[in-house]
């Protein structure tokens, strides 16, 4: 009788063979003009990701009824483990969430050859094309090198379980949002090498790639919180970003795909900027696929990383190596024919978008060369380095703060030629604002913190500038307020989610400052009875008591919180070892209010009975999480913009494009 995993393991392979067709077939139809071979391509696409979807779910199957059978749950998962992490724990490891991975980029296909009815059969095949090639190179990978359903003989009786660190409900979900924006780019990716090799790139080209940018944007906006929640409140350090490489891997293609949003409105409302927009396109993937490289290739030691061997980090390397060295190539050789478009002043919209571009870029590049040097000059010399926050404060710092600086300026400036003193005219209030803010925070602050009043200034005038910009849209208090309810309910809501999206910025950078200038560590051992002040809180420590969980024991401390006189909460800290590792794991006990946080880790026994005590008081940190959220609500309503639903507007008969060679 044939098992559930080995269906997966069919239709895994069965995908390999559908992705090769699915590569070549509709390729050769648009350089022939074959209609029924591009659209082979629609059919092609939908196949792969059932055939995806069968292995995926095989692979859950196996891990929900702890099927031993599989050497990958044997690794992985334990019987005693809680339903949520044993689902999760489909992804927790390499195997897993390489099927994640290709499972998404089948989505994304699947997306295209269903709602890209708008599109040129021609540009729609090639697409499909390029991403049946990468979906092709990454099943050959996993069916290779990664293979999740190799079985054990005879099966053991119980599994390893699941590394500790990542039995967390913010962790489950984080991989799956993360990978969406991950392989989200590759649809600009393909988009990109499609439209070099027709030789074409105009306002309809830019319509139609922007929609799928901003999904993967977003995608990766919320991901990348959550990773940093999770690391917040599960690893107990009491920071929220730590410039780790891992987590630099996925800031990268954040940078790249913001600039690449910016840049395709070049595109589309002024045909200007194509080259340069086909080139983020590329990038933005490429950083990806550098991601994943990393992670999986076994030269980083992070808590996000999965141990791989080798063998592993050269296959992903030749796939680096074919999909960003051949774009490249193909930029070099096609990209010169590309009309250039239209030409701007340098103060416009279009001037401060490119700025826009370069900053974002730059403080890409400072962040690349952070992460990529140690480890090239580990390869090169044998030397080890490490680069910390230190350099990254340094470099990216100075680099993106005159990018907040500009972001409101550059939605008041007029298309082809603007007038920055008109711009900072309607900006006036916005501006007053920010002042009175950093000016109290001065009064607040006299002996320091010197960079917050700078700090929290630029916080607020990103947020007043974002509110600014929709206030002059609707003429408030220069029209009745019936009437500017009109107009804002008349308004693209592109627009709409543009000002969210930059006032969700403004709360970010908010948090971002209020916690690495004003965050209170306190460092002491207590004994039970005993209290320790934490900025105006009292955290006493009541004592402790064993722990048992579902599959592990430990210890479990008690905490009275106290302001003043008033009992505000009782926090609890874990000390946990998990089954069958004996791996421990701490949580922490968290204290959260919209102004700020009290963190509290439980530590070692130290002599004399007492335990190590770390607590935090972080300000305003929720705001940082709060900000992306909100960034996240503006993508959303941008894409729910009705140019998206309707579609881009066709092409100009009359367009010239260059002949394929």
């Amino acid at each position: 009788m044939i098992s559930v995993a080995e269906v997966g393991h069919f239709a895994l392979i069965l995908a390999v063979g559908v992705a090769l067709y699915q590569f070549i077939v509709p390729l050769v139809g648009a350089q022939r003009g074959d209609v029924a071979a591009m659209r082979a391509g629609i059919s092609a696409a939908i196949l792969q990701l059932v055939l995806i979807a069968i292995a995926f779910a095989a692979l859950t199957h196996a891990y929900v009824t702890s099927d031993f059978s599989v050497l990958n749950v044997v690794e992985n998962s334990h019987s005693a483990k809680p339903l949520l992490y044993k689902i999760s724990g489909v992804w927790g490891n390499h195997e897993g969430s390489m099927v994640l991975w290709v499972l998404i980029l089948a989505l994304y296909g699947a997306a295209v050859a269903l709602f890209g009815q708008n599109l040129p059969l021609e540009l729609r095949a090639r697409v499909l094309a390029i991403q049946g090639s990468i979906g092709l190179a990454f099943l050959l990978f996993i069916v290779m090198t990664s293979n999740p359903f190799i079985r054990v003989d005879p099966p053991p009786i119980e599994g390893n379980g699941l590394n500790p660190i990542l039995q967390d409900p913010a962790l489950a979900f984080h991989p799956p949002f993360l990978y969406a924006g991950y392989v989200g780019l590759s649809i600009a990716f393909a988009f990109a090498v499609a439209a070099l090799i027709e030789g074409r790139v105009d306002a309809a080209w830019a319509r139609w790639v922007r929609p799928w940018t901003l999904v993967a944007w977003m995608f990766l906006t919320i991901g990348i919180a959550m990773g940093s929640w999770w690391a917040y409140y599960e690893l107990g350090w009491g920071g929220w970003w730590f410039w780790d490489p891992v987590e630099n891997a996925s800031f990268m293609p954040w940078l790249v795909a913001t600039a690449l949003i910016h840049s395709a409105i070049v595109v589309e409302k002024r045909n200007a900027l194509k080259i340069w927009t086909v080139l983020l396109s590329i990038l933005a993937f490429s950083l990806s696929l550098m991601g994943t490289f990393l992670v999986r290739s076994g030269v980083l030691t992070s808590v996000h990383a999965f141990a791989v061997d080798p063998e592993r980090g050269s296959f992903i390397l030749m796939i680096l190596c074919l999909f960003i060295g051949g774009s490249l190539s193909l930029f070099a050789w096609r990209a010169p024919q590309l009309k250039a478009g239209g030409l701007f002043a340098p103060v416009s919209r279009e001037g401060s978008l490119v700025v826009n571009n370069l900053l974002l870029c730059v403080s890409c590049l400072a962040v690349f060369v952070g992460t990529l040097y140690p480890l090239a000059l580990e390869t090169l010399t044998g030397e080890k380095i490490s680069v910390g926050a230190p350099y990254f404060d340094l470099t990216f710092g100075p680099i993106i703060l005159p990018l907040l600086l500009l972001v409101p300026v550059g939605a008041f400036l007029a298309w082809k030629r603007g007038d920055i003193g008109l711009a900072m005219k309607r900006l006036a209030w916005a501006l007053v604002l920010a002042l009175i803010v950093g000016a109290i925070v001065f009064a607040l602050n006299v002996r320091g913190p010197w960079l917050a009043p700078v700090g929290m200034a630029i916080a607020a005038w990103l947020v007043f500038g974002a509110i600014a910009d929709l206030a002059a849209k609707v003429a408030l208090f220069k029209v009745p307020l019936a009437t500017s309810w009109h107009r804002l309910t008349g308004l693209p809501r592109s627009a709409i989610g543009t000002a969210v999206a930059h006032a969700g910025l403004g709360v970010l950078v908010a948090g971002v400052i209020a916690i690495s200038l004003w965050r209170i560590e306190v460092i002491v051992a207590l004994k039970p009875g005993e209290s320790a002040a934490v900025g105006k809180y009292t955290v006493t420590f009541t004592g402790e008591a064993p722990l048992v969980g579902p599959n592990y024991t430990g210890k479990v401390g008690s905490f009275t919180l106290k302001e003043a006189d008033r009992e505000l909460a009782t926090l609890r800290s874990e000390k946990r070892n998990f089954k069958p590792s004996g791996m421990p794991t701490t949580e922490v006990g968290l204290y959260q209010t919209w102004h700020g946080d009290v963190y509290v880790v439980m530590g070692d026994e130290t002599t004399g009975g007492a335990r190590a005590m770390r607590m935090y008081y972080n300000p305003f940190v929720n705001f940082i999480w709060f900000g992306a959220t909100i960034m996240f609500a503006g993508g959303l309503l941008s894409l729910s913009d009705r140019r998206y639903r309707v579609g881009a507007p066709k092409r100009a008969a009359t367009a010239q494009a260059v002949p394929a060679e």
